[in-house]
């Protein structure tokens, strides 16, 4: 079988996947990776007494289904298996008691399980209340939030194994006595970066709120309640954040425990960081995806789902990954013992909007949500049949005993606690593609791509554009326009038939993500992962009818994005009162008396400083005046001409009439500082989002820094500290796009918020 790659999926595959040697040079092929891996976790069957020939036929069997893209394991298992790291698994949940014993073991966890690879999270619920008092010390609590913040510093100084960053998630029950400040501490999007945050909320709670009646808060520690809230008053709070930068989200506690497979083994009380893999304490769980954009076929010119080979890519990929327990090298003891006493696995689809477009049916019908609970109970059904099969050859999993599936005729002798969970695909599916995301629907129908000497690639997703070829509505100037926005809602020409069926994230109500990811969950044994998304305009009482919405049809959490809700919070942040203050003052003007720029002198001296952009090498020279004041300021851009010459003189006019006119240097740069254009740069260590940013750079350099001015940028910079880490920059992209919400720090390309993530299609990026 040819194994036939997009050039996106090759460029993801040799950043991140493949093997290096020494010298970083590629040295493995995408065959040889999922050859590598293939026979990594068939491998396992040596275990229970299987010759070479049937190893051999089962490694054949991974590959098969692995090199069509049919089922992708998670990442960490395509990265490290057959490696001597081996590492394979993607998701976490470690506990954290009320002493420091605990909290510093579990962050010493916390850095092993981030350097190979994995994602984690927490219930910071155990911890008592802030200015509670310590018995042992006479001191006073600092409280969860205090140490999430220690938490968040650790994670920013590991890097997981070079391929992927460390993510966390936070989680406080709504009885906590510290809710109110959990449900704002991410209030600032430059704070506690590292981390999702959760709302644990209770059956009880949305009983009292449905009433809007107080509830107990009660201390952890002694278990007493402490206090009485309002019950509205919390979730006005938690709507109107989320409303504001779409945190915190919501899990419903309860629900999920009441899908618990080993309650005699303890509650839940986490989930991993996109919340869709609800664990114990120290277990792990390993994720994989069904392709359902490829298990479809043609038949009399219109595609159908070929269910036989659904079922045969289910059960492969359920033995795959009960396999991928056995072949794990386990960041920790505990870890290796919680994972394999219940042998949970989390088997997920990927490609479902593609697979809708190829049935032609709308993403926003009933049709689609009818047909995603079909598929959905299809997959679990075939999981089911394949766990008891291997429970009856290999065994059930250790804490079978008094499980929901021990039951007393012995018809459920499963070998798995858990079998599906639908996850976040972002990276897999650029593997995968052309494959939609999970179950999201389609991001965008065409968008832009940086390629090569700054040029703009169009990119149109493949079915839209084999659709507008066949119907006889292609054209390069008609994927240009629809670039613009994405979606094919206000343009002209594209029949009606073809935009009901070609919908975008922003073009489908709440109530309908809301809906669909209640069809999957319905059939899902542990937890969904899905944005919902709003527009710009939305109003947080939307966000609210959403929220209660999850609850009512059985979700067990949710999570909303209001379009470009993070980058209108920065801006916010940006102008503090100090900047505020800062800025009144120097660009104060007396509204009677005009300014006059000083006059030039005969001879002048500067420097000037040359710096990389994203458009080739900026000339940047400061004049300084007789008194070593700064003047006047010209730019050069090698061969630019046209438009990008005459935006940079004109910003160098206007930034030598500030000099001139007396207006504060640092208000200047402050005004220049973080504009972003399409084609961000790196130079010296530090990312140049545009030719103005990088104007802004040298004037400070030269003008503030060598006169010690400690100005009041850091407080008025979008994301300054961001401009030398990996983390990505929350920012406001000129294509108007709602799913982009920022710049790439390895690639430079566009940041979507997708599936509770953020993620970039070019690369492979993924905070997450």
């Amino acid at each position: 079988m040819k194994l036939e790659l997009s050039d996106n999926a090759l460029k993801v595959l040799e950043r991140r996947y493949l093997k290096k040697n020494e010298q970083g040079k590629v040295v493995e092929t995408p065959e040889e990776m999922f050859k590598r891996v293939a026979s990594a976790i068939a491998a396992a069957e040596r275990l229970y007494g299987k010759d070479a020939k049937e190893i051999k036929k089962l490694e054949e069997d991974f590959y098969n289904v692995m090199s069509s893209l049919e089922f992708l394991p998670n990442s960490p298992c395509l990265m490290n298996a057959g490696k001597d790291l081996g590492q394979l698994s993607a998701c976490f949940v470690l506990p954290i008691e009320d002493s420091m014993d605990s909290i510093f073991e579990s962050l010493k966890a916390t850095a092993m399980i981030h350097k190979s690879g994995g994602g984690t999270g927490f219930s910071f619920s155990r911890l008592r209340p802030k200015n509670a008092v310590v018995k042992t010390t006479g001191g006073i609590a600092s409280g969860p939030i205090s140490f999430m913040r220690v938490y968040d510093a650790a994670t920013e100084a590991v890097k997981q194994g070079g391929t992927r960053r460390g993510a966390n998630m936070g989680i406080l029950r709504v009885d906590h006595p510290d809710i109110m400040e959990f449900i704002t501490c991410k209030d600032n999007n430059k704070q506690i970066t590292n981390f999702n945050i959760s709302i644990a909320i209770t059956d009880e709670f949305m009983k009292k709120l449905d009433k809007g009646e107080d509830y107990d808060l009660i201390d952890p520690h002694t278990h007493k309640p402490v206090q009485k809230i309002n019950s509205r008053e919390v979730f006005e709070l938690i709507v109107k954040q989320a409303h504001k930068n779409g945190e915190p989200g919501i899990i419903f506690i309860d629900r999920m425990n009441e899908y618990n497979p080993t309650p005699r083994l303890g509650k839940y009380e986490s989930t991993n960081p996109c919340g869709e893999q609800v664990l114990l304490p120290y277990e792990s769980c390993d994720l994989g995806s069904i392709n359902l954009a490829v298990i479809c076929k043609k038949t009399s010119g219109r595609y159908e789902i070929n269910w036989d080979r659904l079922k045969e890519v289910t059960h492969s990929a359920v033995h795959f990954l009960d396999n991928l327990i056995d072949e794990n090298k386990f960041p920790l003891p505990q870890i290796e013992k919680a994972t394999k006493a219940t042998r949970k696995i989390g088997l997920g689809v990927m490609g479902w909007a593609s697979l809708l477009i190829r049935l032609n049916i709308p993403y926003n019908s009933d049709e689609a949500v009818a047909l995603a609970e079909k598929i959905m109970s299809f997959i679990l059904n075939e999981a089911t049949k394949k766990s008891l099969e291997l429970g009856k050859s290999k065994g059930t999993f250790p804490a079978f005993k008094g499980s929901i599936y021990d039951k007393k005729d012995g018809s459920l002798k499963m070998r798995n606690g858990t079998l599906t969970t639908i996850a976040p695909t972002g990276t897999i599916s650029i593997i995968a593609g052309p494959c939609s995301s999970g179950i999201e629907p389609l991001f965008a129908i065409s968008y832009y791509r940086n390629v090569m000497d700054n040029d703009k690639l169009v990119e149109v997703d493949p079915l839209f554009e084999e659709v507008a070829r066949d119907r006889g509505f292609y054209s390069r100037e008609l994927m240009e326009k629809i670039a613009e926005s994405g979606s094919l809602a206000h343009i002209e020409g594209i029949p009606e038939d073809v935009k009901r069926v070609f919908v975008t994230a922003h073009d489908i109500t709440p109530e309908w993500h809301v809906r669909m990811q209640a069809a999957f969950q319905r059939y899902v044994h542990n937890a969904t992962s899905k944005t919902i998304n709003f527009p710009h305009d939305a109003s947080a009482e939307e966000v609210r009818k959403a929220y209660l919405l999850a609850y009512e049809l059985g979700c067990k959490g949710i999570t909303v994005y209001r379009d470009k809700s993070r980058e209108e919070q920065v801006l916010n942040i940006g102008s503090s009162n100090e900047a505020k203050e800062s800025k009144a003052v120097a660009l104060h003007l007396d509204a009677k008396k005009e300014i006059a720029p000083r006059p030039r002198p005969e001879v002048i001296i500067g420097t000037t400083t040359k710096v990389a952009t994203g458009c080739g090498n900026l000339y940047v020279t400061i004049n300084l005046d007789e008194e070593g004041e700064p003047f006047e300021l010209f730019t050069q851009m090698g061969k630019a001409g046209g438009c990008a010459a005459s935006q940079l003189e004109a910003i160098g006019r206007l930034v030598s009439l500030g000099f001139r006119a007396g207006v504060e240097v640092k208000s200047i740069i402050e005004q220049l500082r973080n504009i972003r254009c399409p084609s961000p740069s790196w130079e010296k260590g530090q990312r140049i989002f545009s030719c103005a940013d990088a104007i802004a750079r040298v004037i400070e350099r030269r003008l503030v820094n060598t006169q010690a001015v400690k100005s009041s940028l850091e407080v008025a910079s979008l994301a300054m500290k961001h401009s030398s880490d990996d983390e990505p920059v929350v920012t406001e992209m000129s294509n108007n796009r709602g799913d982009i919400v920022g710049v790439c720090p390895d690639c430079g390309g566009a940041l979507r918020h997708e599936e509770g993530c953020m993620k970039c299609y070019a690369c492979g990026f993924s905070k997450c």
